[in-house]
């Protein structure tokens, strides 16, 4: 899902009081990482992840978990990345976007 710069900004404010659900520890991109974000994602949309290791790789290892869990990323911000997928129900979309 492309994004608008009104809508990243939009997200990006509302990711300023969330705190990060998913962590990268020193093992990198495995498996345990991508459903444990996948699942974030299907349960709360809009999900932050902290880069604790592997901090010189953050923007490469962001752009692989945006592509195997099919989600955009929104912002890097120091060690800390921001995903949105939006709902596929529109009932249940905690974000209109």
């Amino acid at each position: 899902m492309e994004l608008k710069s009104y809508q990243r900004a939009f997200l990006r404010s509302q990711a300023q009081q969330l705190d990060p659900v998913v962590y990268v520890g020193k093992e990198g991109l495995t498996g345990g990482v991508i459903a444990a974000l996948d699942a974030a994602l299907t349960s709360h949309e809009l999900v932050k992840v902290r880069f604790t290791a592997n901090k010189d790789e953050v923007k490469e290892i962001s752009a692989s978990l945006a592509s195997e869990t099919d989600s955009t990323l929104v912002a890097i911000t120091g060690f800390t990345a921001v995903f949105f997928r939006q709902d596929s129900e529109s009932s249940e979309r905690l974000y209109r976007i």
